[in-house]
């Protein structure tokens, strides 16, 4: 029997676009990038489904824009997950090595990983994802003790927890277009796989991703994931801010947003003006570069302020040795890597994309669903079939109590 190539799907249900890739993967475990897709997304408030016909009907759009682009169908997808419904704790547990020689075994191993991802969750909510801290041995950092010698060995995970009903919800838009969910990830592990590189999560890299609706964070250190969370501001409030402020639309506060925003006050003539369209047409009106600027740096600092409230003392600028790394369509802001350098009191950067990302694809808004791939690809590389099955268990089991 020949065996073929298999079709991978990444979804981003986001506030203000759904955004879909197909990746080929080949069986040398190669992956390419052969389909896009997008669609401006509807019936979706800060990372949930608060219209589900809506948000199924644009999903269903930029998958089906996708498979054209790419010729082919999918055969199943990775989806993130975002959204201020999403919460996190901290649960750690210690066992003593079990062998007379004591030399950790894969006994010991398991045992210390159950206990301390054994913390019961409040009724009904479900477990998104495990994130483990490195191991202790003997409180020494090890990153895999099998078979080194020692007696107490500790874990420690990161637990992202969220209500049934609203990951349902995502889950079952996707299966409405009769293809399997195979994995949920978080949006900000994907943006961090695929702009914070080796180094940076050794080093200690805090990658802050602000899309329209939700701003996702993860916080790297000793070269894996400490810590993540969701904000649920992102850059439509900005646009929100200056629609109240100057009493336009929201189009129009867009519109100024885009051209005229800035992440740090740079205007130094107050009186300095700028046209609304620059048509000189009726309706068209002059405001304030200063106030415009005042406005969104306002809303970008107190974002960044509130990120760095909920790592509380995770944060560390001493052992954040490789900064604050930004993407997202709000990325693009104009001086929002001075502000987050201030706030943060690190270095920051815009993130960029590996060499092999093809240069449509390169814009920060794409960051997290190219993230979808190049995770999804690696957990399964790492974690096998086994895992596979119990991650189509647990999505099945989840819709046959809903």
């Amino acid at each position: 029997m020949i065996s073929r190539n298999k079709f991978i799907g990444a979804v981003e249900i986001g506030t203000s676009k759904v955004s879909v890739l197909i990746g080929e993967l080949s069986q040398d475990r190669a992956l390419h990038i052969i389909g896009v897709g997008e669609c401006q997304s509807r019936g979706v408030i800060k990372g949930a489904v608060a219209d589900f016909k809506a948000a199924s009907e644009a999903t269903h759009a930029a998958l089906i824009a996708a498979e054209q682009s790419a010729g082919t169908r999918i055969d199943e997808v990775y989806l993130a997950q975002s959204g201020g419904h999403l919460e996190g704790f901290y649960n750690e547990a210690a066992v003593n090595v079990s062998s007379a020689d004591n030399m950790v075994s894969a006994l010991d191993i398991d045992t210390v990983c159950r206990l301390a991802k054994s913390k019961n969750l409040p009724d009904g909510r479900m477990v998104v994802h495990h994130l483990r801290r490195p191991y202790r041995l003997d409180g020494r950092i090890v990153p895999d003790p099998l078979h080194l010698v020692g007696q107490r060995l500790e874990a420690g995970y990161w637990t992202v927890h969220g209500p049934e009903g609203k990951i349902a919800d995502n889950i079952h838009v996707i299966r409405g277009f009769n293809v399997r969910v195979a994995e949920l990830i978080l949006s900000s592990l994907a943006s961090g796989t695929v702009l914070a590189s080796p180094e940076d999560r050794q080093n200690g890299a805090l990658v802050i991703d602000i899309g329209a609706g939700t701003t996702d964070f993860v916080l790297y250190r000793d070269g894996s994931a400490q810590m993540t969370g969701v904000v649920p501001v992102g850059g439509g409030h900005l646009t929100n801010d200056l629609s109240l402020g100057l009493r336009l639309t929201e189009g129009q506060a867009e519109k100024l947003k885009l051209r005229f925003g800035r992440a740090t006050v740079v205007t130094k003539d107050r009186a300095e003006k700028v046209w609304l369209n620059g048509d000189f047409a009726i309706g068209d009106r002059q405001f304030s570069r200063y106030g415009i600027e005042q406005v969104t740096s306002a809303r970008v600092w107190e974002i960044f302020e509130v990120v760095k409230k909920k790592l509380g003392p995770a944060f560390s600028a001493e052992k954040t040795a490789s900064g604050v790394i930004l993407t997202g369509g709000t990325a693009k802001l104009p001086g929002i890597d001075e502000a987050a350098a201030k706030v943060f009191g690190v270095q920051a950067r815009l993130g960029e994309a590996p060499g092999w990302v093809a240069e449509n694809l390169r814009d920060p808004a794409f960051s997290s669903v190219l993230g979808l791939l190049q995770y999804g690809l690696s957990s399964r590389a790492e974690t096998g079939a086994t895992t596979r099955r119990k991650t189509s268990n647990w999505i099945g089991k989840l819709f046959a109590t809903a």
